[in-house]
């Protein structure tokens, strides 16, 4: 027998520790939330849903919820994280006052807190975050629903649930906007795409007359109501189209000369094995707006690829419409394939709270993924002006475990009370220059 070697010491547990707390980084998504104004915002979009002036201020038990949503909760009754530590986080909510909370947010108290988000997302492109280039995601996602909720109906897909519409900016992986449906709403609505191009847009801190601003989405969103939206609001579009009879044709027509070599999302090099050809003069797109385009993509399939359509040689082919005028045709398809992002951006949301809606009204659960989108944004924000490095393009669950979940001791000394962090944590210093940069944009603003 081999006799093995004990690889951790003997540990002796007691209860006497002082001042210890954890969760300490969720700290900084309520500081962030202060400095930009989103919770004076939500206080006063709030406001008016609250007839008595004592208890918990409706705006901020909203910015509580979405913190705990930033911080990997999942349930409403996950607000206790920050309530059990007030030293850290000062009078938390109960968890049947968050309720009342929620369930006051009809759809006026809605557009109030959609427009406290779009000014505390002017204050952090003013400090820094503007991309200076605007490209807005839609896409669609099912959330499954284990148990009877209002508005829940038999999905495309075989499962029970919902079907929420969203809408992302690419360049900084904010959620600007979403509309939560129920189960069975089409793909392809066209008034529920019109809908959240105009939030969308309101979320915005520029004037898409004033600067390019691009709406990307798959073939779903490829409507003349959606088309023509888009055009009324100065918005130029890229979006996906089916292989159609006439799209196939034309696709199998493209002269061999025409085609050429495929570009990388990034533009930084060649794409192996695919080509892509313009076919506007190949196909009919009167009936779209004056100026529209379609572009194809030709490739060798991915194994296990299933296809559709192809031609003799075995290619996948993706076709897409546009109105951007750019001549590079390679850059215009490799914009349109950067629209994937998009579905990275739902899997992290879906990990920021949109897993499961909490409750059995339709109302409640709107309001429960307005802070989901609203925690997703606190988690970009801080991304954009607070971390640099690797950890500016972390991903939540790396947030929460380098930053967020991160343990210290709550020291009082005269006035001033102190959180000092572990020192042998690695990301101790990221930390402490994350909460500097914060108190820094408190100061500006």
């Amino acid at each position: 027998m081999v006799k093995r070697n004990r690889t951790r010491g003997k540990l002796v547990v007691t209860a006497d520790g002082r001042g210890v707390a954890n969760h300490t980084g969720a700290r900084l998504l309520s500081d962030l939330a202060d400095a930009v104004g989103l919770t004076e915002g939500m206080s006063a979009a709030m406001a008016p849903t609250k007839q008595r002036r004592r208890g918990h201020d409706r705006g901020e038990v909203l910015v509580d919820v979405a913190v705990m949503i930033a911080d990997g909760g999942d349930a409403i009754s996950d607000l206790a994280v920050l309530r059990d530590q007030p030293a850290l986080f000062g009078e938390v909510a109960s968890t049947p006052t968050a309720w009342r909370t929620l369930e006051a947010v009809d759809a006026a108290a809605l557009e109030r807190v959609a427009a406290a988000r779009a000014a505390a997302r002017a204050e952090v492109w003013a400090a820094g975050a503007d991309p200076g280039f605007y490209v807005i995601d839609f896409d669609a996602t099912l959330i499954t629903a284990h148990s009877e909720k209002q508005g829940a109906a038999p999905t495309y897909k075989r499962g029970f649930g919902f079907h929420p519409l969203l809408a992302f900016l690419d360049a900084t992986d904010e959620a600007l906007a979403g509309i939560l449906r129920p189960g069975n709403a089409g793909s392809n609505t066209t008034d529920d795409h019109v809908e959240l191009l105009a939030m969308a847009l309101e979320q915005l801190p520029v004037d898409p007359t004033q600067v390019e601003v691009i709406a990307r989405a798959d073939s779903a969103a490829l409507t003349h109501g959606f088309v023509d939206a888009c055009r009324g609001a100065n918005v130029r579009f890229s979006v996906g189209h089916d292989l159609t009879e006439p799209i196939r044709t034309a696709c199998l027509s493209v002269p061999p000369q025409r085609w050429q070599p495929a570009i990388t999302a990034d533009g930084a090099e060649l794409r192996e094995g695919a080509e892509v050809a313009e076919i506007t003069d190949l196909v009919d797109l009167s009936r779209w707006p004056e100026g529209t385009r379609a572009i194809v993509r030709r490739e060798e399939p991915h194994p296990g690829a299933q296809l559709s359509f192809t031609d003799v040689d075995g290619h996948r082919f993706q076709v897409f419409v546009t109105d951007l005028a750019d001549h590079d045709v390679a850059y215009l398809e490799a914009l349109q394939r950067g629209r994937g992002r998009a579905e990275k951006l739902i899997c992290n949301l879906k990990d920021t709270g949109l897993t499961n809606l909490p409750s059995g009204d339709f109302a409640i659960n709107a309001a429960w993924m307005t802070m989901a989108l609203t925690a997703h944004d606190l988690l970009a924000w801080t991304r954009l002006v607070a971390l640099d490095g690797d950890l500016a393009r972390a991903e939540p669950k790396r947030l929460r475990y380098c930053l967020l979940h991160a343990a210290g001791i709550i020291a009082r000394s005269g006035r001033r009370t102190r959180l000092r962090l572990a020192a042998n944590w690695p990301w101790a210093t990221d930390l402490v220059a994350a909460f500097d940069r914060v108190n820094g944009l408190r100061l500006r603003t």
